[in-house]
């Protein structure tokens, strides 16, 4: 049975009723990186009671097992793999709180989606397919051990603490991935650099008043998978912005923040200041014009860019130097796409998303996160931001670092996989390298030997609010991964 009834509800009707009755839970459950333990415990006390043998290791990972079906003892062991965490991004108007409230999606077509917040359909629904595998009777399958990793979108933490000779299985389907009809290969690693610089706040000069700047309006999203798209983004525009109203006036910088999560593309971003009095005419005009030709180069990418000129109260600002410091080196720091790849044709070799930014008067930190399918690529450029932070005498860490997953063309699992694909579903299927992290190569390096294949449902708009998932393809999703157990004999 499921965890719990979805009668009445959104969900019902959608088929497969099991896997969406599973990703219900996981919409009851807030479960942002570092807060899983809830539903995790929930998880735990759910397989119990079906006795699947289950634990929790070290890194706070769910390993749940399930024995062959009679006479498939036999059959190489499966490991399905997913993670419970979730990107928690909210639209400014919504009071939604990520530790407290579950999450609220609805249908739009044939999709299901979170209007104003992220769905967690990345990687719900893999969490969802992988427990109604262990849910069912009546799927013929060898041994199974469902990893159900922790803290994946915010440094891939699980997955780092996961310790050799745990898992017993010889294949594995990692289902992570975004784009139904494509078996993934392999994928980007990368590293976070991690920036702090503290100060002393400035009193603010005499006769000036406190103005704001609110910039949003962005579609924002992945900051692997849609990263070439050249979507806008909010903390260098803005920091763009704070720096022609720095040629017009005499500014004092108070606060910059943008962005909320490493691995999303920052939507909406922030900076209070002051300016002489009297000012407040002339520059909503200029912040008018800037928003007229920020649009026009934005054009058909992201139409629906604001930028709002508030009043505001500003008590402290930053010191003349400091704020040179932050914004000479944020307008000059790297975002985007650094090169394409020369031997995967339309993906992305090397990136780097500038995700956040907390600036204040007593100090500011900022986050980069650098992708490459190449990992001597995205330590390169990670140290070229490490070395641009330096000229200011900035203190700028590397941390996190996990290794890309490396191709196997002769994966014998991918040969299963695409032979069942084209049986069920008629037509090829596409292989494919995704410049985003998944947690195969972390995992592949502690297993060698490890055959791994990923795969998923169409979702679109994930680490953005407005994420969604195609319902038909999670019901293709279920079909071919059950067609795929029953055929590793």
């Amino acid at each position: 049975m499921p965890l719990f009834s979805t009668a009445h509800s959104v969900f019902s009707g959608l088929q497969p009723a099991a896997v969406w009755a599973h990703f219900a839970t996981l919409c009851r459950f807030p479960r942002p990186s570092k807060h899983e333990r809830a539903l995790r415990d929930e998880l735990l006390t759910w397989a119990h009671g079906r006795r699947l043998a289950s634990e929790v290791d070290a890194a706070g990972n769910l390993i749940i097992r399930k024995a062959a079906t009679a006479g498939w003892e036999q059959a190489p062991g499966v490991v399905l793999q997913a993670h419970l965490d979730m990107v928690c991004q909210k639209n400014g108007d919504s009071e939604h709180d990520f530790l407290r409230d579950p999450i609220i999606p609805g249908l739009d077509g044939g999709w299901l989606v979170a209007k104003k917040t992220t769905l967690g359909a990345d990687n719900g629904i893999g969490v969802a397919l992988i427990l109604a595998v262990l849910d069912s009777a009546d799927i013929a399958h060898g041994p199974i051990e469902a990893l159900l990793t922790v803290d994946e979108e915010a440094g891939m933490g699980g997955a780092r603490g996961l310790v050799p000779g745990v898992l017993q299985g010889r294949l594995m389907l990692n289902l992570d991935t975004e784009e139904w009809g494509e078996f993934y290969l392999g994928c980007a690693g990368g590293l976070d650099v991690n920036v702090e610089r503290p100060s002393q706040p400035a009193a603010v000069p005499d006769g000036y008043q406190g103005w704001q700047i609110v910039l949003n309006g962005l579609r924002g999203g992945h900051s692997g998978v849609d990263i070439n798209e050249e979507r806008g983004n909010a903390i260098k525009l803005l920091v763009r912005v704070m720096r022609q109203l720095e040629l017009v006036f005499p500014l004092c910088l108070a606060v910059l923040k943008g962005g909320t999560a490493r691995n999303a593309l920052p939507r909406e971003a922030v900076a209070s200041f002051a300016l002489p009095t009297g000012m407040g005419d002339r520059l909503a005009a200029i912040v008018a014009e800037l928003q007229v030709l920020l649009r026009s180069e934005l054009q058909g990418i992201d139409d629906g860019l604001v930028l709002a000129v508030l009043p505001c109260a500003v008590s402290k600002v930053l010191a003349t130097e400091e704020q040179a410091v932050w914004l000479s080196t944020l307008h000059a720091a790297p975002h985007g796409v650094r090169r394409m790849s020369r031997h995967v044709p339309g993906v992305v070799e090397t990136s780097n998303n500038l995700g956040m930014v907390d600036l204040q008067p007593t100090g500011g930190s900022c986050n980069f996160m650098v992708r490459s399918l190449l990992d001597s690529a995205s330590t390169a450029l990670a140290d070229e931001i490490v070395s641009l932070w330096a000229l200011s005498g900035t203190a700028a860490s590397k941390d996190g670092y996990y290794p890309g997953w490396a191709p196997n063309p002769g994966s014998a699992l991918l040969k299963i996989c695409q032979a069942v694909y084209k049986r069920d579903f008629g037509s090829d299927s596409t292989v494919q390298v995704i410049h985003a992290g998944l947690e195969c190569g972390i995992i592949g390096a502690k297993y060698p030997g490890l055959d791994i294949v990923s795969f998923g449902p169409t979702i679109r708009g994930a680490h953005a609010p407005g994420e969604r998932v195609e319902i038909a393809s999670v019901a293709s999703c279920w079909q071919l991964l059950t067609a795929i157990l029953a055929e590793l004999r």
